[in-house]
């Protein structure tokens, strides 16, 4: 390639496969571009390079890179054997009218565009507006307890933390400072980082709790537009989950304030100063933390299988509350209650069992998912309607069949996985 310098980042891990991945080889046979957003370094890069071998590879982020892609995009995509992986697309966003460009011109033309972004606010701005029905696109969160057996309460998702787990707080301390610098200066005009710094430790000890701006605000001394904007930007690069209320057919009792998580409960335990399983175990917020990890692993089981987010919390003005509530086709309910306990008892089924009787559904299913014990019953019935389940078997709950994504749209073909070829790989 013609004055055109490959930037690699390798990690030397074993490939874990991931769910998403088949989704990925169905929609590079109906699409001419994919597209891959979801936090920094979630495993895009890897997933994308492991999955797609035989594509050229680019990183859009040194500086002569990005000045070249700047003075000369039509040239830099001519020096471009397809398909290719463009990784980090939101840092040359010019780039996706000349890629429509040459969609356009040759439409039969499937898998072609293959891009990773870190930044969904910016990068989807950018595809809605020129790839609109060209490209299929999709999220990737950190792994799932189904997807590598490491994942835990206190370490999360992460990749790089699964596989050194030793390396936890540093690499924590490392994320949330290249976070800052890197995403939040470049998508806000946040003038003072320390203050962003201390809201994110705010957003922690919240996390389950009902979401109020205001009393995010005031310990800040900021202002609530503040705080929503900062809380828009951490939720569109999939930092935060905001679980909005289920009040359908209950009008007026219902409170339809959403709550908030983080998305990977590894680094909200290290944002809490959380650094050890015994802590963990005698912190006040073992429980909230084991919410936040039953509803990521939710919303990973929807996402990663191509699915649309649908997730909901219920509470009413009677005290009547459950944690999750995941709509199932047919107009069935899946009713969740997270408890930290390992001894899940038929008393924490009553409020599953009040919200089913209320809903009238027949085929809602409840269940009490709770921490694994040491040779303990993977599932068991503990009231009529209602069984107990660890968190790390929810796969078996099959939340993931749920209705397709609205962003993925158009017929997949189906494709032969290629063959797996031992090459480092490299995890973002």
């Amino acid at each position: 390639m013609t004055n055109l310098k490959l930037h690699y980042r390798f990690v030397t891990m074993d490939y874990t496969p991931r769910t998403l991945g088949p989704e990925l080889f169905r929609a590079a046979g109906a699409f001419s571009a994919v597209v891959l957003t979801g936090p920094r370094r979630s495993g895009k890069t890897t997933l994308l390079r492991h999955s797609f071998p035989e594509a050229h590879y680019v990183l859009l982020e040194a500086p002569d890179v990005i000045d070249r892609v700047r003075s000369d995009p039509r040239g830099f995509l001519d020096d471009l054997p397809t398909p290719v992986i463009l990784d980090e697309i939101q840092n040359t966003p010019e780039l996706l009218g000349h890629i429509r460009a040459r969609i356009d011109a040759a439409p039969e033309r499937m898998g072609q565009w293959l891009l990773t972004g870190s930044q969904e606010s910016a990068l989807m701005r950018g595809v809605s507006e020129s790839m609109a029905g060209r490209a299929a696109v999709f999220s990737l969160l950190p792994f799932s307890r189904s997807e590598h057996e490491s994942v835990s309460l206190l370490a999360g998702g992460f990749p790089e933390v699964v596989a050194r787990p030793k390396t936890r707080d540093l690499w924590f301390r490392s994320y949330v400072q290249t976070y800052l610098e890197r995403d939040i200066r470049q998508v806000l005009n946040v003038r003072d980082l320390a203050t962003f710094r201390r809201f994110l430790a705010l957003l922690a000890t919240r996390t389950g709790q009902i979401l109020n701006k205001t009393a995010l605000a005031g310990p800040l001394g900021v202002t609530v537009p503040t705080v929503t904007e900062w809380l828009g930007v951490l939720e569109t690069t999939l930092q935060v989950l905001i679980v909005p209320p289920f009040y359908e057919n209950f009008g007026k009792r219902i409170t339809k304030a959403p709550k908030i998580y983080l998305t990977d409960c590894g680094l909200a335990a290290h944002l809490l100063g959380i650094e050890s399983e015994e802590a963990l175990s005698r912190s006040p917020f073992l429980g909230p933390l084991f919410e936040g990890l039953v509803a990521s692993e939710i919303v990973k089981s929807q996402i990663h299988t191509g699915r649309r987010r649908e997730i909901y919390h219920f509470r009413d003005r009677q005290g009547l509350e459950v944690d999750f509530v995941v709509p199932r086709p047919e107009h069935s309910l899946v009713m969740i209650e997270a408890k930290a306990t390992r001894t899940p008892a038929p008393a924490m089924a009553k409020s599953l069992r009040r919200l089913m009787k209320a809903t009238g559904a027949e085929s809602s299913r409840g269940w009490i998912v709770h921490r694994p014990s040491r040779g303990g019953v993977d599932m068991q019935s503990i009231a009529p309607g209602v069984r107990a389940i660890p968190w790390t078997e929810l796969g078996a709950i099959g939340l993931g069949n749920s209705l397709p994504s609205r962003r993925t749209l158009g017929p997949a073909a189906q494709l032969r996985p290629p063959a797996r070829r031992n090459r480092p790989q490299r995890s973002c």
